[in-house]
């Protein structure tokens, strides 16, 4: 069995005070959604540190150089809904010409266990960097879920992006995608008997949009 890809928690102080203005109940849901396009925007930076690079004649102000820019196909950046979506302009902030896809997932309360009602990604996954976004990686089933998906559809080149992470949740993705690096903010507690992170900071989805 493969080693599993390394887990990356950005320890930024950016990062950490934003989380933590994040995880106080009493932070307002606009507030909330702008919190956690800033901490994407720093977390999008570090997930993309070893993009390929090839050199493009430019010509400056003063003469002609071989200046460094990304090599390849536009990367695809594919949203695990709903709370994903929550991400996504953080990243696409950063990376404006990203292709986009989504991942319909929800968790049945009784059993944990996602349940698939949508999925619509870009084409030509297989020549492309694919980062999958989702703010928590709890049970880890609706993350894995989704990756098999994208797989199936030609990806292998997968990089997932959350703003809180499980241990069981990193356990349980390691497992099923060793291939996979995560990249997080933190790595909490665990979870409760109710699956959700502890201490994490509640529902993302309910209190980025201000659902119960």
């Amino acid at each position: 069995m493969p080693k599993p890809a390394p887990v990356t928690v950005v320890e930024h102080p950016l990062v950490l005070h934003k989380l933590s203005l994040m995880r106080d109940k009493r932070t307002p849901t606009s507030e909330f959604r702008q919190l956690l396009r800033e901490i994407t925007l720093l977390l999008a930076y570090e997930i993309t540190r070893e993009l390929p690079i090839t050199s493009t004649l430019v010509e400056t102000p003063m003469m002609d150089m071989d200046a460094p820019t990304l090599a390849g196909k536009k990367l695809a950046v594919v949203s695990i809904l709903r709370a994903g979506n929550g991400m996504l302009d953080g990243v696409l902030e950063l990376i404006p010409a990203a292709r986009v896809g989504f991942v319909g997932l929800y968790r049945d309360e009784e059993t944990l266990q996602p349940v698939q009602y949508y999925f619509k990604v870009p084409d030509g996954l297989e020549d492309r960097l694919v980062i999958v976004v989702d703010p928590m990686l709890a049970t880890g089933n609706s993350s894995v879920a989704a990756i098999d998906l994208l797989k199936e559809a030609g990806a292998s080149d997968i990089r997932f992006l959350c703003l809180l992470a499980a241990p069981e949740g990193v356990e349980r993705m390691q497992t099923a995608h060793p291939d996979v690096q995560i990249v997080t903010a933190a790595v909490d507690q665990g979870l409760n008997e109710n699956g959700y992170i502890m201490p994490g900071l509640g529902d993302a989805g309910d209190r980025m949009f201000g659902t119960k």
